[in-house]
């Protein structure tokens, strides 16, 4: 019992991260739409360096590298493709909110499959020792921060309001208490279910970041804003490398 108390206060901890975008509402709207290219742009970064630096060295450094995280990987990429046609089919035949793009969608479904595999990852954490749940925490909440950051902005930029971003940020987020309680049912049935989840979950942060996020960066054609844009997009990749010193 006391793992499962633990394993669920945690994530709820970690999903009461997604509020921090709270902090843009000092912030007029006309200057935050001026800085979103860059919340969007780091958030790109933020998933590329996620999935690269942080999910597929974790799972080589747990199975080894074989053809089958490839596999995984590509298998996450061909999911968010087909995700992402389904939403902007509907987005074409079905009625949905207006001026919201798609790639803001797509990035709410990628942030789901990732708060679900940190509900795993915390739980499976305090299945080894209640020390290493506390360490895997913490852990994810410095991982969140810069996540949420962006992923605020992303939902900003693709048309929802910053209320609405704050709350369906939240509830995403939440998606992790589900992760969680998920990996300690499973831990007794389906051993090392997360092997197959992490790199799914790289694939999807690859295809996102690269197939929804950077085309947006490229309508931004002014050279200052451009390179800034670019400052950006390092620096996401700088502070979850960063996380690697921390951690």
């Amino acid at each position: 019992m006391s793992v499962w108390l633990y394993s669920i206060v945690s994530v709820l901890i970690v999903s009461l991260i997604a509020f921090v975008g709270i902090l843009t509402f000092a912030i007029k709207v006309k200057k935050l739409k001026k800085i979103l290219i860059y919340l969007v742009s780091f958030s790109a970064g933020a998933l590329f360096a996620g999935a690269f630096i942080h999910l597929l060295p974790e799972i080589v450094k747990r199975v080894g590298f074989s053809y089958k995280i490839s596999l995984y990987v590509l298998g996450g990429i061909v999911i968010f493709f087909v995700l992402e046609k389904v939403v902007r089919w509907r987005h074409c035949h079905v009625p949905m909110r207006k001026g919201v793009k798609s790639f803001a969608y797509m990035n709410i479904i990628g942030d789901v499959f990732h708060n679900f595999i940190d509900g795993l990852v915390i739980a499976a954490g305090y299945l080894v020792s209640f020390p290493i749940g506390l360490i895997t925490t913490l852990a994810v909440v410095l991982h969140e921060i810069p996540q949420e950051i962006g992923d605020f902005g992303v939902l900003v930029y693709g048309g929802f309001s910053r209320r609405k971003a704050l709350l369906v940020n939240f509830l995403s987020a939440l998606v992790a208490v589900l992760g969680a309680i998920v990996g300690l049912v499973l831990s007794g049935f389906v051993s090392g279910i997360e092997l197959i989840l992490i790199p799914i979950a790289a694939g999807g942060f690859i295809y996102i970041a690269g197939s929804d996020l950077i085309p947006e960066l490229h309508k931004e054609t002014k050279l200052l804003r451009s390179i800034w844009a670019l400052v950006a997009f390092v620096l996401g990749i700088g502070v979850m490398s960063l996380l690697l010193l921390i951690g």
